[in-house]
């Protein structure tokens, strides 16, 4: 078994100027985000992490380090964890895009496995399936090990939805806060999830 700690990213500097979808966009952490994953590190401080995986995006890049301080493992690149790609919709507010494009956000809400988010970005399938494939190798790769993922908010959340079995359409209704830490246990054949979400060091 595998002992994952699966954590969004910090709050992003397009997090916080009006919560923009900064998608594959590169974006620096805020200082509120560098802050987030500084308490999330002192949080986990008493975990020893054998392995460490970010996105290739710097804010996911930076938030595992800000975690792991100096004496973590060196964090290793996937990009199958990288942020979904939203087309249209990458550097604008939700409340923007829906009042140009309703029709877009509508058909995206109503079935996004197989709707490209922002008409040319990326469908939930698409992001499930590289998040999932990375999962199954992180459990194959790393039996008894303990490694932290830090990734970004819908990949996080569609990967969540398919371990669930719940519809993907639902996918909003799992809430993940900046630097909020899930727990799974991996193994090739299963994943339970142990935590969902902890958040209690941002407050």
């Amino acid at each position: 078994m595998t002992r994952v700690y699966l954590i969004r990213h910090g709050e992003s500097e397009w997090n916080a100027a009006g919560d923009l979808y900064c998608g594959r966009t590169d974006v620096g952490l805020s200082t509120i985000g560098r802050k987030q994953a500084a308490d999330a590190g002192m949080f986990l401080d008493d975990v020893r992490f054998d392995f460490a995986y970010a996105s290739p995006l710097i804010r996911a890049r930076d938030t595992a380090q800000l975690i792991l301080g100096d004496t973590g493992p060196p964090i290793l690149i996937d990009e199958r964890i990288y942020e979904g790609d939203f087309g249209e919709w990458e550097g604008r507010s939700k409340k923007e895009f829906i009042v140009e494009d309703p029709e877009s956000w509508e058909n995206w809400m109503a079935n996004p496995w197989e709707t490209r988010a922002g008409r040319t970005g990326e469908t939930a399938r698409e992001m499930y399936e590289r998040a999932s494939s990375f999962l199954k190798e992180i459990g194959e790769k790393h039996p008894d090990d303990t490694v932290l993922v830090v990734a970004h908010n819908n990949t996080i959340r569609f990967l969540l939805a398919g371990i669930l079995g719940m519809p993907f359409s639902n996918y909003r209704k799992i809430f993940q806060d900046n630097t909020g830490i899930n727990v799974l246990d991996v193994t090739p054949d299963s994943v339970l999830i142990r935590s969902l979400n902890i958040n209690v060091h941002l407050f």
